[in-house]
Order: structure tokens, then C-alpha cells, then sequence
């Protein structure tokens, strides 16, 4: 059986503040009540101040014992019974709840009492008086502690907004800078360079290519999601590059049914785990680097072989954990990074497009 927290963010110091409030006003009204209407009369102020006390004591014990059920009813109620969905039904079924832990405290609250020190009136009658008064005080309490739960979760959820938007921004922008690499900028330039000496055709395809991909960082680096088919075009630009640098050295085999076009990952995942399997495995003619690029069990697959490079440099796994964090944000599936003896494989999950 599942159990239920009090999850929301109700701050103790203001319920407590709350409570004491509570059992100061009430004690003060029931005290002076008793003593006027000669139900329990006083006599002098140092018996007030005694009845007071005792009673502000017990109302805090009995308060606390209201409080937090009455927190954990809120919580139980929201989950099978909101007030988006079902007015009347909420409404009425926390009346009831809020009498019946009221009942439950105030009697034994009254029992307590009696046992501390005997009414003089009938133990029915101040049964039946302490029941009113605590139904009354709990129903108030409830609605108290309704509003202001709502006021708090409300403030929580937008606090978890801004946290998420600041976290989003972060990731767009190392997203973005980790794009616009000054060493791929770099080496694209010189590839190009040579390309123009030699072979201008072949150049102005580079260059094709080479606007593609920033046209495409640019144009997708705020969407959330983007269609497979866009990724994969983005891949052939980028690889068409890495071809036409390392020639024979990157070898690629794309596989991808039509029907998985249309289903959606976060952009720009795909260069994450093209350019790792670049930057860290030899490409060139005589131990070429194989990558192949598939779809299996709904998710994208891209497997290298692995032949790493000597002088291979450390890798902190940035571009993976900001991928892993993309995901996050719009799909309960994460990706996967598979190390295994002889080749490496990444598995990004693909989002089906909701319809209707």
C-alpha cells in the first residue's frame, strides 16, 4: 500500500506561529464565555490566568493533533478528489473529514481534561459543548490551512519554474557554445583552404554543408524537441564534412525505417555522439571508423567501433550529461552510453508525436 507524505511545502515556524494564534484566541473566548454565562465562573485573575494557560496548552496539543491530519487530508484529497475536477464532492467530503477529526480530538481532549480535573457540569453536556467548539475551530483550521497550503505550493511550483528556465538556459548555452567549437571552426577552416586549392566544386559543397549546420544550431537551439528526419539531415551535413577531412577514414551506414521520421528528440543529439566517436576513435584509410546508425526497440542506436586514438584526451562527459538533462526535461526515457569490448554504442530514446 502506498503511503502518503505531508510532501508540500508548508513551513513548521508559520504553522506552529498559526496554531499558538489560534489557541490564544479561542482559549480567551471560551474562558470569558464560561465565566459570563456562569458555565464555569472565575474567581479572580489568577484563576484566569491559570484556565487560561491550561487552556491555551491543551488547544495547542489538540490543535497540532487537528493540524497535521487536517495537512495530510489535504494532500490525500488533492490526489483522488481535486478541486479542479470535483467541486461538490471535495467540498462536502472535507466538511465531513474535518468534523470527524475534530470529534476525534475533542473528546479526547475533554476526557483529558476530566481526568486532570472533573468538570462540574455534566460530563455529557461538556462533551456535546467541546465538540461544537472544536468542530468550529477545526473547520476554520482546515480552511486556514487550505489556503495557505495552496498559497505555498503555488510559490514552490514557481520557484521550481525559474530553477528549471535557469537550468534550461545554462544548458542551451553550453549547448550553443559547445557547438560553436573553436577547434571545429578551426579545422573546417583549414579543410576548407585545402579544398579550394584543389578542388573548387568540392569546396562550395563544404561550404553548403558547413552553413547547414550553424543555420541549423541556430534555428533549433530553443526548441525543446525536434523530428528524427531533421536530426538525421543535420548528420549528413556534419558528416559529409568529417568525409570529405578524414576521406576513407569515417565510414558511415544509416538504417532508419520511415515510420520512425516523424518521432521527435531533443536537437542536436546526434552530434553529441557523432562528434565523441570522431573526437576519440583513429579515422583514417588504413583503420577507418565504422559508424552505423539504426533504430531498435523505439529508440535511435549509433554504434562506433573502438580503435582510440594514443594520445587521446580526457574527457569530462559534458555533452552526454547535458544531453541526459535535455531529455529530462521532456521524456521519462534517458539516453544510454554503452562501453563495450570492441565497439561503442548510444541509445537516445525517440518521443512519439502526441496526436489529438
Amino acid at each position: 500500500m502506498k503511503a502518503y507524505r505531508i510532501s508540500s511545502p508548508f513551513p513548521i515556524r508559520k504553522l506552529l506561529f498559526l496554531m499558538l494564534a489560534l489557541a490564544v484566541g479561542v482559549q480567551l473566548i471560551v474562558v470569558s464565555y464560561n465565566h459570563f454565562t456562569g458555565f464555569y465562573p472565575l474567581s479572580g485573575w489568577a484563576h484566569f490566568g491559570i484556565r487560561l494557560g491550561r487552556g491555551i496548552l491543551l488547544s495547542l496539543i489538540a490543535g497540532s493533533l487537528m493540524a497535521f491530519p487536517d495537512l495530510w487530508l489535504i494532500q490525500w484529497l488533492n490526489r483522488w478528489v481535486p478541486w479542479s475536477a470535483r467541486v461538490p464532492e471535495r467540498l462536502l467530503l472535507q466538511l465531513l473529514l474535518t468534523v470527524v477529526v475534530a470529534l476525534l480530538v475533542g473528546f479526547a481532549a475533554t476526557f483529558t481534561a476530566n481526568a486532570l480535573h472533573p468538570y462540574q457540569n455534566p460530563l455529557s453536556k461538556v462533551l456535546l459543548y467541546n465538540a461544537l467548539i472544536f468542530s468550529v475551530v477545526n473547520i476554520v483550521l482546515m480552511a486556514i490551512l487550505e489556503g495557505m497550503s495552496s498559497f505555498w505550493e503555488n510559490r514552490a511550483a514557481q520557484e521550481r519554474a525559474q530553477a528549471l528556465e535557469q537550468e534550461l538556459s545554462q544548458i542551451r548555452f553550453e549547448v550553443l557554445k559547445h557547438q560553436i567549437n573553436p577547434h571545429f571552426m578551426f579545422n573546417s577552416l583549414n579543410v576548407l583552404s585545402g579544398l579550394i586549392e584543389q578542388d573548387k566544386a568540392k569546396a562550395q559543397d563544404f561550404i553548403d554543408e558547413f552553413s547547414m549546420i550553424y543555420r541549423y544550431v541556430l534555428e533549433t537551439i530553443e526548441q525543446p524537441v525536434v523530428a528524427l528526419k531533421e536530426e538525421l539531415r543535420f548528420a549528413y551535413s556534419y558528416l559529409s564534412l568529417q568525409q570529405m577531412r578524414y576521406g576513407e577514414g569515417v565510414r558511415v551506414e544509416m538504417a532508419v525505417p520511415a515510420e520512425y521520421l516523424e518521432q521527435l528528440m531533443p536537437p542536436l543529439s546526434m552530434q553529441v555522439v557523432l562528434e565523441n566517436a570522431i573526437k576519440h576513435n583513429i579515422a583514417n584509410a588504413s583503420q577507418p571508423l565504422h559508424i552505423e546508425v539504426s533504430v531498435e526497440d523505439g529508440q535511435l542506436v549509433v554504434r562506433n567501433n573502438l580503435q582510440p586514438k594514443v594520445s587521446n584526451t580526457y574527457s569530462a562527459g559534458l555533452g552526454q550529461r547535458n544531453l541526459a538533462k535535455r531529455y529530462q526535461m521532456v521524456s521519462a526515457e534517458r539516453p544510454a552510453f554503452i562501453m563495450g569490448s570492441d565497439r561503442y554504442e548510444a541509445r537516445l530514446p525517440l518521443i512519439k508525436m502526441e496526436t489529438g
